[in-house]
């Protein structure tokens, strides 16, 4: 495994780490959790990602039990959790949002369900209209200082929003924001690699990617379609089926069947390499993979090797197919 700092901070993650978005409380139980969480382990994974919302809470405690069950020493590893969307369905107003009551409860309503005394990192989720940026960066603060939370960051807040947050925290001598969860894929690259560019240098941004496959549309399977047993084709994720596919525009169908003639050129398997173009770009501190069966894990971990049998030539052919 290799490990890569977050940002200009001194904590060093796994590059490629692991998290429980629509699988754990959903597709996966305890059980199966429990074998791909030990596999990640066992692979020198140290970063386990989560977030208030994720099956309504459930997966937090899936991977909280598990974690436990495994015994898993606590300065070996680190966890995450997200405050925004809330952990109830059509909650009330304050069970939502990044005011300064919901951040506090929902940092603690996390703490129980991972079953752990402090958070290593927390991020608030997206940004909220209706709360100022201020109020956040102070309620964020608070629970440094208090030692819940050890680093604090956003996801998929624009770099405006970024920098304001910056601002304020070095105005009244804050935590400031270590971290961004941004999307991050072939078909999906302005913000990280635009958008944020400046703030790398002067901010020391850390960034924990997500979503390497597209949500697997970068692993070949759906060239042809949409297969009856794929996460895509089950009711309850209609509403990511129309994400992924996009706007015909786009054209990402047809630019993932472009990778993965490359990828089948070159004898790699698609999910493999779109991982490994990920951890290309240096301000990528770790790259969150989200498996269902430890097959598909121990290919991702592939990545790591990959990369380096591909050469410059060749990442150039599978920019050009995507572009």
């Amino acid at each position: 495994m290799e490990y890569r700092r977050l940002g200009s901070s001194g904590l060093k993650l796994s590059a490629l780490s692991f998290g429980a978005w629509v699988t754990f409380g959903n597709q996966l139980g305890r059980g199966e959790a429990r074998e791909l969480i030990a596999a990640a382990w066992d692979h020198g994974i140290n970063f386990f990602d989560n977030a208030e919302t994720y099956a309504e809470g459930e997966a937090e405690r899936v991977m909280g039990d598990v974690i436990a069950d495994l015994r898993l020493p606590r300065d070996g590893f680190c966890v995450s959790s997200k405050v925004f969307f809330g952990a109830v369905k059509d909650g009330r107003p304050t069970q939502k949002g990044l005011s300064r009551k919901h951040v506090h409860d929902a940092c603690h309503a996390a703490l129980r369900r991972l079953r752990v005394d402090y958070l290593d990192l927390y991020y608030c989720h997206r940004p909220d209209p209706d709360t100022p940026i201020a109020e956040t960066v102070w309620a964020m603060d608070v629970l440094i200082r208090q030692g819940k939370v050890l680093y604090w960051g956003t996801s998929e807040w624009d770099a405006g929003q970024i920098r304001e947050a910056h601002a304020i925290a070095r105005a009244h001598r804050l935590h400031a924001p270590t971290m961004e969860q941004p999307q991050y894929n072939l078909l999906h690259r302005e913000r990280v690699e635009r958008e944020y560019a400046p703030l790398y240098a002067d901010l020391g941004l850390g960034t924990t990617t997500w979503s390497p496959l597209a949500s697997g549309l970068l692993t070949g399977k759906y060239d042809d379609g949409v297969p009856a047993d794929s996460r895509l084709a089950q009711e309850q994720y209609a509403w990511l089926q129309r994400s992924v596919f996009g706007d015909p525009a786009e054209r990402r169908r047809e630019r993932a069947r472009a990778f993965s003639a490359q990828a089948r050129h070159l004898g790699i398997a698609p999910a493999t390499l779109a991982i490994a173009w990920c951890l290309r770009n240096p301000h990528v501190s770790s790259v969150i993979l989200g498996a269902t069966r430890i097959e598909q894990l121990r290919q991702n971990l592939d990545a790591l090797a990959v990369g380096e049998r591909v050469s410059p030539e060749d990442w150039a052919l599978i920019e050009a197919a995507t572009a």
